[in-house]
């Protein structure tokens, strides 16, 4: 029966969540001992399910005797889970602090914690079908969260999300359609799921449908040219934005381009293909073109945004390789960069609500004020630059080598694209850093008072970040040998 708990940590956040606006409790402290325990609760019986792994499939609910909504935990699943389970808390802690003035905080964390399950739902999809009803069920509970303010600015990033999201999903679905018809099972299985020796006559159009259905769900990972909604979206409230750029929605996306890429076409159907060619360009173009954009935004959560935007094309970068080697790059980078862009957000909405600033140019002489906040954010700007010693060296390395090892011009091409982003990203982040403590000997930081790093409810995941980073960055080998036994299963 230990299949029945998959549901049930699906289920329990949104349930629950379901609950916060309406549960009696009076004071503050009481309300954010109920959704932490409901976090709480919710990853540590999906750390238990990742220890004790269920062998056996759990449907949910049948549409008909053959399309249902049913989980399955499998490697890749595994990852997702894992990223959620851990940093979620982190991030709920987090926001408690950052929430305590704004307004409508029930209905916040209502939708905050309904999110968290249905990230969880897609990790656990056992087909396309599950994971595409979950992968809509996301746009809808993330909506409220990003027009949350109702600011005019709010409101138009939430249409921009909206529009994007739908015509994503829309071209996701054709593939969708297309396995459910042309696949021997809609079940997500390694190497694809359709008979390229029967299908032979419909190769070409397969492999467009693919092309489609890729660009679909890389919306939510802001692909070139669909890119414009993610820093559009920094807009809502810096827990939002964190979980937005680093867990749920830009790594649904990034793992649903996996699920679609090795589960569902299967490799041998797209690679050499000018769907891999075309597809290729735009992500090293998005490697590049979000550095760049970086560099040039002078408001901190929307500098942060673009680089979210480069480093999500990283991870569809060893996705597109398909290869092995390029799965365990990928699977690196998901990981890792959800540790380094978490952190680097949390810092700058700490920054905006100790300090009520929002521009680069504001931040000279912060650094004094606020230490521990600004050190963590360098230690993320060191990560995110690839610095040897932090998780970003790790899996840009990965990447990097499965490159090489492909060979191939635009592969080679891509670890250039690596290299000038690893530039980018030290001149955009430190550049922050050293106005911050290194403002000139004769500024006055009288300008400053009342500044000073937040509470240890926003200090406390600052310190496990940095833990995390760094470990992942010395003792990586355990998590890319886990990587590598998922990818072999492909081959």
């Amino acid at each position: 029966m230990s299949e029945m708990i998959m549901p049930i940590v699906v289920l329990l956040p949104i349930v629950f969540g379901l609950t916060i606006p309406f549960v009696p409790l009076k004071s503050k402290k009481a309300k954010m001992f109920y959704v932490e325990g409901i976090v709480l609760v919710t990853s540590i019986l999906a750390i238990l399910m990742l220890l004790n792994q269920p062998t056996a499939e759990f449907t949910l609910f049948r549409f008909t005797d053959y399309l249902n909504v049913s989980f399955r935990l499998d490697g890749v699943g595994s990852v997702f889970v894992g990223i959620c389970a851990l940093l979620w808390p982190l991030a709920t802690l987090y926001a408690f602090e950052y929430m305590e003035h704004e307004e409508h905080q029930p209905t916040f964390f209502m939708f905050y914690t309904i999110t968290f399950g249905v990230s969880l739902g897609i990790a656990l999809s056992q087909d396309i079908l599950s994971m595409y009803v979950f992968y809509e069920l996301l746009t809808m509970v993330t909506l409220p969260l990003i027009i949350h303010s109702l600011s005019r600015e709010a409101i138009h990033a939430t249409r921009k999300y909206l529009y994007y999201s739908l015509g994503g999903a829309a071209f996701a679905f054709i593939g969708v359609i297309f396995i459910l018809v042309y696949g021997d099972t809609a079940n997500f299985t390694a190497g694809g799921v359709l008979d390229l020796v029967a299908l032979a006559d419909k190769k070409e159009l397969l492999t467009l449908v693919f092309f489609l259905c890729f660009c679909g769900f890389s919306v939510k990972t802001a692909m070139f040219p669909f890119c414009e909604w993610l820093p559009t979206a920094g807009v809502a409230p810096t827990p939002v934005t964190a979980l937005l750029h680093a867990v749920a929605v830009v790594k649904a996306g990034a793992f649903a381009c996996i699920r679609v890429t090795y589960y569902c076409f299967g490799p041998e159907l797209v690679k050499g293909t000018w769907a891999q060619t075309v597809l290729m360009c735009l992500i090293i173009f998005t490697i590049v073109y979000g550095c760049s954009r970086a560099i040039k935004e002078t408001h901190i959560k929307r500098r942060l945004a673009w680089s979210t935007v480069s480093n999500l094309s990283y991870i569809l970068f060893g996705v597109i390789l398909m290869t092995p080697l390029g799965l365990v790059g990928a699977l690196c980078h998901m990981c890792f960069h959800a540790v380094m862009k978490i952190t680097s957000f949390f810092c700058a909405g700490a920054i905006m609500h100790k300090s009520h600033t929002n521009y680069v140019h504001e931040l000279d002489g912060m650094g004094r004020k606020m230490p521990f906040t600004f050190i963590v954010y360098t230690i993320s700007g060191l990560a995110l630059m690839g610095v040897p010693g932090m998780c970003g060296f790790m899996s840009k390395w990965a990447l990097a080598d499965a490159a090489l090892t492909d060979g191939s011009p635009l592969a080679i091409a891509g670890v250039v694209a690596l290299l000038i982003s690893a530039l980018l990203t030290a001149i955009y982040m430190m550049t922050v850093t050293v106005r911050a403590f290194f403002p000139g000997k004769d500024f006055d930081y009288s300008k400053l008072d009342g500044v000073k790093d937040p509470t240890w409810m926003m200090l406390l995941p600052f310190g496990l970040f940095v833990i995390a980073m760094i470990v992942f960055g010395v003792n990586a080998q355990p998590f890319v040998d886990f990587f590598t036994n998922i990818a072999m299963a492909l081959m």
